[in-house]
C-alpha cells in the first residue's frame, strides 16, 4: 500500500511565513529557512513553499529563498508564486527545487502545462487550483468554480473540468485548495477534495482546513487524497510531524518513516 504524505505549508509575505483565514488576515508566524528545517528534521515528507506576494507585485519568485531552502533541507519541496513562464520554471528547478506549482499562469496559459512537462517532466508540474463553493450547477456541474489571484478572480472554469484539462496538458500532480475551507481549522472539503482525486488519474492533494488528526484521517480515508498539506497546525505549535503520524499509524493510515 503507497504510504500517505504529510507537506507542510509555508506560505512567505516579505521574508515571512505568514498565514491567514481564506487568503485574508495573515499574521507573521516566523523565518521560512528556520521553520523549513524544523519541519525536515521533524519528519515531514515533503515541503511546499509559496511566495505569496510575487504574482500581485509582478515579479519573480525569490531564487535566493528557493536556494537556502534547497540547501539546508534533505527532502523533496515544490514552490510556487510569480512563476511567469518556462525560464522561471527553469530557475527554480535549477535552484534546487523538485517541483513547480503553478496556478494563476495555467489558467491564463494552459500551454504552459504541456511545455513544462515535455521539457522538465511531468513529475516537476504541479497544478495547484483555488475551487470555491457554487451554487449554479448550470454552469458549473462539479458545484465549485476556479479562482485566481487570491480568490480575487473568478475564472467561469468548472474545478473537475480544469482538473481534468491539466491531467490531459502533463501535469503530474493536482493541490485542491478550497478557498472556503482555507485557514479554518475545520476540516478539509472531503467532497471536494474525493470528487477530484476520483476524477483523475494522478495524484492529488488535498489543502485547506486542517485542524486536527481526525481532519487528515479523513482526508486520506473518506476523500481519498495521496498527501495532505498543513500549516496552522504546525505553525501553531498544537502538534509535531511525529504525533501527528503517529496517530494517523494508530488509525490505520499507511504513513512514511521518518527520511
Amino acid at each position: 500500500m503507497l504510504t500517505k504524505r504529510i507537506v507542510p505549508c509555508l506560505d512567505v509575505r516579505n521574508g515571512v511565513v505568514t498565514k491567514g483565514v481564506k487568503f485574508q488576515n495573515n499574521v507573521d508566524i516566523g523565518d521560512p529557512i528556520e521553520l523549513a528545517v524544523e519541519y525536515s528534521e521533524g519528519g515531514c515528507d515533503e515541503l511546499v513553499v509559496y511566495d505569496i506576494t510575487a504574482s500581485a507585485e509582478g515579479r519573480p519568485i525569490d531564487i535566493e529563498m528557493v536556494k537556502e531552502v534547497a540547501r539546508v533541507v534533505h527532502i523533496p519541496f515544490a514552490v510556487g508564486g510569480g512563476i511567469r513562464n518556462l525560464e522561471d520554471m527553469y530557475q527554480v528547478l535549477l535552484a534546487g527545487a523538485d517541483k513547480v506549482s503553478v496556478n494563476s499562469l495555467a489558467v491564463d496559459n494552459p500551454g504552459i502545462i504541456r511545455e513544462g512537462a515535455r521539457i522538465f517532466g511531468s513529475q516537476c508540474i504541479v497544478l495547484g487550483m483555488d475551487p470555491v463553493k457554487t451554487n449554479d450547477r448550470a454552469k458549473f456541474p462539479s458545484g465549485y468554480e476556479i479562482t485566481t489571484r487570491g480568490f480575487r478572480n473568478h475564472t467561469g472554469m468548472d474545478a473537475l473540468n480544469w482538473a481534468r484539462t491539466a491531467e490531459d496538458l502533463g501535469v503530474g500532480e493536482i493541490v485542491v485548495n478550497s478557498v472556503d475551507a482555507d485557514g479554518t481549522r475545520d476540516g478539509f472539503e472531503l467532497n471536494l477534495t474525493k470528487m477530484i482525486a476520483e476524477g483523475v488519474g494522478i495524484p492529488v492533494v488535498a489543502s485547506g482546513g486542517a485542524g486536527t488528526c481526525q481532519h487528515l484521517i479523513d482526508v486520506f480515508k473518506l476523500a481519498h487524497a495521496d498527501a495532505a498539506i498543513i500549516a496552522s497546525m504546525l505553525h501553531m505549535d498544537d502538534y509535531t510531524i511525529a504525533s501527528i503520524k503517529a496517530e494517523l499509524d494508530e488509525a490505520g493510515v499507511p504513513m512514511r518513516k521518518k527520511w
